[in-house]
């Protein structure tokens, strides 16, 4: 009996090292993009580098900055793709130095020299009024134009739009209501907002959803896929507030001590240099450097950007989150 219990414990520590070894081995990102972007680069990771194992993993924005401010630099991941600006720079003491390793011509506005070479900026998401033209023909409702007229009483229970605790589409929308409005006047608008509010959601394309399923007439959420649900032949239309689409920044980094391992830092460079094109081209199209190709049909040109100024303060997202209340 003691034999043999010598032997299972042999064989548990060879098993337990061989899994720590593959793990080891093994590239880990952690993506916050839609499930459908992050499908398509470890698709394109493992067609272009079949010789590295590569493992994405989609982790919320506020969970991979909680888990790396947790852990540091003995956190599991290598890469983090797509994570809000104002987190990135909480966790920016655990980031790489990436200076010299984009290739990309950035806006003027948006090099990564402007965020200490800690990250490469991936995308900018911007949002819109998102209404269901059958709906709002249904209850005989005129189009809303402007955030005045989410307030109208005809519209209750037919808007959603994303919790800003949980989503940075919520956030976005929040954060210019309180740059145009002032904070006091800015939580009343939301105060009389929430009357007609259907449902806060969990994520950023959960007013889509609840557009596609016909529960409400107005969602507050993203350009890009209201386009892509409009070009499937979707009844919906894209507004535009007079005051501008408001948007968030999401960036791209590698974790400190990981730029000394090949294998990764040929992984970044794909994802930087050559995949961050195919996104914009094809996912997220809102311009963010020179040349940029948008291959999504229809897109709006010639966007008007809302005043997004602190969007990236992380204590200003904190502070404000805690008065949120929905």
């Amino acid at each position: 009996m003691k034999k043999e219990l010598i032997i299972l414990t042999t064989v548990m520590l060879v098993l337990i090292s061989l899994v720590g070894f593959k793990q080891k081995d093994t590239i880990i990102i952690y993506s916050s993009l839609e499930q459908f972007r992050g499908e398509e680069l470890q698709k394109q990771l493992d067609e272009e580098f079949p010789e590295i194992k590569t493992k994405l993993m989609y982790v919320p924005t506020g969970k991979v900055a909680a888990k790396v401010v947790l852990e540091g630099a003995r956190t599991e991941a290598d890469i983090i793709v797509g994570l809000e600006t104002s987190y990135m720079i909480k966790i920016q003491e655990h980031l790489a130095d990436i200076e010299g390793l984009s290739r990309i011509p950035y806006e003027d506005h948006f090099m990564p020299e402007l965020n200490d070479n800690k990250y490469v900026i991936w995308e900018r998401q911007a949002g819109s009024f998102i209404v269901n033209k059958d709906v709002l023909k249904k209850y005989n409702i005129k189009t809303p134009k402007n955030y005045s007229d989410l307030l109208k009483p005809e519209l209750k229970n037919l808007i959603a739009m994303s919790d800003p605790k949980s989503s940075g589409t919520g956030y976005f929308f929040m954060k210019n209501r309180m740059n145009v409005l002032g904070e006091q006047n800015g939580f009343s608008y939301f105060d009389n907002l929430s009357e007609n509010v259907k449902q806060f959601t969990e994520s950023g394309s959960g007013p889509i959803k609840l557009l596609n399923q016909g529960e409400v007439a107005v969602g507050l959420g993203l350009t890009f896929q209201a386009m892509n649900e409009i070009n499937k032949g979707k009844p919906f239309e894209i507004i535009f507030p007079p005051e501008g689409s408001p948007y968030s920044l999401t960036g791209t980094a590698m974790i400190k001590g990981r730029e000394n391992n090949q294998n990764v830092q040929k992984i970044f460079d794909f994802i930087i240099n050559d995949f961050i094109i195919y996104d914009k081209e094809y996912f997220s199209p809102e311009m963010i450097f020179d040349g940029q190709v948008n291959r999504i049909k229809n897109y709006p040109e010639n966007i008007n950007y809302a005043d997004m100024e602190g969007i990236q303060s992380i204590e200003d997202k904190e502070r404000l989150l805690k008065l949120w209340k929905y």
